[in-house]
């Protein structure tokens, strides 16, 4: 058997950020590059802005809020069972087939707290209290409570998330705007009918095909460490006959779109400033391709991802931003020494950030923090 095709680390560097629209702005829609990247992670309210901001020709905050005000994306717990902004067609059946990954796993770690909880009437009762109104996190446990007095309380809530999908209510995510999580069904948010069948989950092969299309070339592991899914591999050997195989530098093999671009190792790639828990920094097994072993420490404290900006296509650093009320000020701390044409390019990406998300009219700075 022919041995695969190698892809060194900076070819798949510069294919993977083809795929995640970073190396030139691209001419899509908000909606279209949120399906295309099958999903923002959103933790925080702010981040899918700023991931689009990098990514998209002509985005405006507006865009996406507007997406958000009328239902055609929303914030859900999905993917690795961490919160995502989805469209509404992909939010409900992407999150019923990732159902049995982490979600599951994570309801499993909060059995003992459910002794002698019926789940499918804790599904059923949360399900009819959202129904009722957008439930704060803190409402939705005491009225669970009521019928389950024994059960903990943190358990409760976990499972009602994990059981049934439900998507942040806005104003919770929109620009500019505060609000509180208070959770409501997805099926209702996005107009699905409420009888909609259990098994309206996105479909597996067909998932891999647009994972790879964001995300790769990538390894069978690199998929399950973005979905929380495990035991893919016989998808993708299904999938094989219409697939590439190439194979990375530690002997890994790799599976690819044979029409997905795969630039020139050499083609460049210009600074871009990513918000935490991006797309890019964890959706793959090996993370290699995008920051080194080194550096992938430094942009983690406990369960927090830091922001952090490319030179060259790779990690290079971590941003910094202060919204105080009369100034921005974003501070850049790289992890080397940078030239100054890298210094020049990135403080005007930075300036381009800024004057796109920033508030109207408010100054604001930019300045490097000293490299130790």
């Amino acid at each position: 058997m022919p041995t695969a095709p190698l892809l060194t680390t900076r070819a798949l560097n510069r294919a993977t950020l083809d795929r995640q629209l970073l190396l030139r702005p691209a001419a899509l829609t908000a909606e279209q590059a949120v399906h295309h990247l099958v999903g923002l992670q959103a933790q925080n309210t702010k981040p899918p802005y700023y991931a689009l901001a990098a990514r998209l020709d002509g985005f405006t905050p507006d865009d996406l809020s507007a997406l958000m005000a009328s239902r055609k994306v929303g914030r859900l717990a999905s993917l690795r069972s961490t919160v995502h902004t989805h469209t509404a067609a992909d939010a409900v059946s992407l999150r019923r087939l990732v159902q049995h990954g982490a979600l599951d796993r994570e309801l499993s770690m909060f059995r003992k707290g459910l002794t002698g909880v019926d789940l499918d009437q804790l599904t059923a009762l949360t399900a009819d209290l959202v129904a009722e109104a957008p439930q704060p996190p803190k409402a939705l446990r005491e009225r669970l409570l009521q019928t389950w007095p024994d059960a903990d309380p943190l358990a409760l809530t976990i499972a009602a998330r994990c059981l049934l999908p439900m998507v942040q209510a806005t104003p919770r995510g929109l620009w500019g705007r505060s609000g509180q999580v208070a959770l409501t069904s997805a099926v209702r948010w996005f107009g699905y009918a409420d009888d909609a069948p259990e098994a309206m989950a996105a479909d597996l092969d067909a998932t891999v095909l647009r994972y790879l299309a964001a995300f790769g070339p990538a390894s069978v592991k690199d998929m399950q460490s973005w979905c929380g899914l495990t035991r893919l591999k016989a998808a993708f050997e299904r999938l094989r006959p219409q697939l590439l195989v190439f194979r990375d530098e530690h002997d890994t093999e790799l599976f690819d779109l044979p029409d997905a671009p795969r630039p020139a190792e050499d083609t460049p790639a210009p600074p871009r400033l990513l918000p935490e828990f991006d797309n890019l920094l964890l959706s793959h097994a090996d993370r290699t391709r995008v920051v080194s072993a080194e550096h992938r420490a430094r942009t983690w404290t406990v369960n927090q991802s830091h922001r952090v900006f490319l030179v060259d296509g790779f990690v290079a650093g971590l941003w910094w931003l202060d919204e105080a009320k009369d100034r921005t000020t974003v501070t850049l701390e790289p992890f080397g020494r940078l030239t100054r044409a890298q210094r020049t390019e990135l403080t005007a990406e930075a300036d381009r950030t800024l004057r796109l998300l920033g508030r109207p009219g408010l100054p604001y700075d930019i300045g490097f923090r000293a490299t130790d």
